[in-house]
């Protein structure tokens, strides 16, 4: 029988222990290193161990000795050939989690709390420990890219990608299963949760992100007086985004609205902010940017890198902050020059963005999708509702433009009551104390289920097993990929009936600067002729090509005129207030 706490007593601290694969700049780590804090703050001892920790490339608290973190790096490779990421995740969480449980390490902690990867779960459970597993998204639909539940939507995956899934899939569900505690950061997520993980009859508990009110606390004189915050500042209105520098991540929405807002002519002088993580070791990041910046050269935008340019930064329109630090961000949500923070992703699952402009009193555009959803209150969009704390629109670029707009029209005394109903908000139910007493009880409620028994199961056996077929299913497509890009160096293909053809070059969609897959039969090449003075067909010729979820949308006859303005070939036809 469980001896009951003698009245009047605190209830004892708890030795808590974080794993975390990547601890670099972005939502998950964000969320990780706050509730770290927060249990830190209620008096609880907290360490965290990761795979990967680049002081200069992370939250401040992670390296100005506010937490304890142990970086214990693996001998692997991140990825090979820039490809199989999540296999080498994986394994790296193994070497990690082996070399806590080798020893006695891992004997000193109360309970475990492990988020994005749950492959150390059985682990950790066969070591004798409890383990609380908080669940941003499902890896097994991220794997695709942006998630939708929308079939006709979802990008095409390959065989052999298919084939590489399923067993991560299988471990993830069936690792995730043995927490003894779940949690998730909304009710959407939950939502998802229940539908993909059919076998799992556990519900995850909503934990909702919170985010430390100090923390995004109006700049002193001092503070606001360094050079890194005045490199960033400006008296210019001011849009700002703040989001990882991902393809997923949808950036490219903002930059289109925001140059249809000034292509009206009412604010010549807007400015866009991108603010974001920036990792240059991954391609995805590297690509998502160039392909940011052609963006901006396409609309006739000036956008410059902080960081990997000398120029002035005040004169230009788009300004990309990558790897911000913890004064710049202050100092952009709370400058009287910033008109409203910009959130592009759809169907994010929670997504701290939001908050963060909300605790800082500024209007929050964000897709109507997701979590924005739940921290986000806008109940009537064609009507600014007294209740509404921000803005919630569809991913269109029409209806951004329109909506930055009405932001920019709102009058003091209604921008600064919307700012007050957001704030307000934002601390009742996104508060860092919200979101660590939450946690902390989950904690309190596993460690009361007893003590597990350290035993030597089996469990570690077969994810072994798994992990070293995995393996070897990934050198046999590594093999595979190295013979098609030999075929392809020679300019050759084989199709699905197995005849070698030419060469398919791959186009970009000019409207979204999309890639255009060979699977998009939908996809259309338009040539629109030059002609002499007398009406004849010249040889030179405008091409657009145009991609199938354009047409889906219904969205090829304004992306086509749109385009043709831009290339001097209309006039007075289209404009973006229309």
């Amino acid at each position: 029988m469980r001896k009951q706490p003698i009245r009047g007593m605190s209830a004892p601290k708890l030795r808590v222990a974080f794993i975390h694969p990547d601890l670099g700049i972005g939502g998950a780590e964000r969320l990780v290193v706050d509730v770290a804090v927060g249990l830190q703050k209620l008096g609880h001892s907290v360490d965290i161990y990761t795979s990967y920790h680049n002081p200069k490339h992370c939250f401040e608290e992670t390296r100005d000795g506010t937490l304890r973190v142990h970086a214990k790096r693996s001998f692997l490779p991140r990825s090979l050939f820039g490809r199989f990421h999540v296999l080498f995740a994986h394994l790296a969480q193994l070497h990690l989690t082996l070399g806590l449980v080798s020893g006695d390490e891992a004997l000193k902690y109360d309970v475990f709390f492990v988020d994005q990867l749950a492959t150390c779960i059985p682990i950790l459970r066969d070591a004798g420990k409890r383990v609380v597993f908080y669940c941003h998204f499902p890896d097994k639909l991220l794997a695709a890219g942006e998630y939708t539940d929308d079939d006709t939507k979802k990008r095409p995956v390959g065989l052999l990608k298919r084939i590489y899934r399923v067993p991560m899939d299988w471990l993830e569900e069936v690792t995730t299963r043995q927490a003894d505690t779940l949690l998730a950061n909304s009710h959407f997520t939950v939502g998802v949760f229940k539908k993909h993980f059919p076998n799992i009859s556990a519900v995850p508990r909503v934990v909702y992100p919170g985010i430390d009110g100090a923390a995004y606390a109006p700049l002193s004189r001092a503070e606001s007086s360094t050079e890194d915050v005045q490199r960033v500042l400006s008296s210019r209105p001011t849009f700002l985004s703040i989001n990882r520098i991902e393809g997923k991540k949808n950036l490219a929405l903002a930059v289109r609205a925001f140059a249809g807002a000034r292509a009206t002519g009412d604010v010549p002088s807007l400015r866009l902010v991108i603010a974001g993580g920036h990792d240059p070791r991954l391609a995805d990041n590297r690509a998502t940017l160039d392909s940011l910046l052609s963006l901006c050269e396409s609309l006739h935008l000036k956008a410059s890198v902080l960081g990997q340019s000398s120029q002035p930064t005040d004169d230009v329109d788009v300004l990309f902050l990558l790897n911000f630090s913890a004064l710049q961000r202050r100092a952009l949500l709370n400058a009287p020059s910033t008109r409203a923070l910009l959130y592009t992703p759809t169907n994010e699952h929670f997504g701290i963005g939001p908050v963060e402009g909300m605790r800082a009193g500024l209007p929050v555009l964000a897709c109507r999708s997701g979590g924005p959803m739940e921290s986000i209150l806008d109940p009537d969009p064609l009507s600014r509702a007294a209740d509404a704390t921000g803005y919630l629109r569809a991913p269109n670029d029409g209806e951004w433009t329109r909506a930055l707009l009405d932001i920019l029209k709102l009058s003091e005394s209604d921008r600064a009551a919307l700012g007050k109903r957001a704030k307000k908000r934002a601390e009742q139910l996104f508060g860092l104390d919200a979101m660590a007493r939450g946690v902390e009880d989950a904690l309190k409620q596993t460690v009361a289920m007893g003590p597990l028994r350290a035993r030597n199961s089996h469990e570690l056996l077969w994810v072994g097993l798994i992990l070293v077929a995995v393996v070897g299913m990934t050198l046999s497509a590594v093999v595979l990929e190295k013979v098609n890009a030999f075929r392809l160096s020679i300019n050759i293909m084989e199709n699905d009936q197995g005849v070698l053809v030419d060469l398919y070059v791959p186009r970009k969609c000019a409207a979204t600067n999309r890639l255009i897959t060979s699977k998009d039969h939908a996809s259309v090449q338009i040539s629109i002729v030059d002609v002499d003075a007398d009406g004849r067909a010249l040889s030179t010729s405008t091409t657009f090509a145009l991609c199938g979820p354009v047409r889906a949308n219904g969205e090829s006859d304004d992306s086509l005129n749109r385009l043709a303005t831009q290339a001097g070939l209309l006039r007075n036809v289209w404009s973006y207030q229309k």
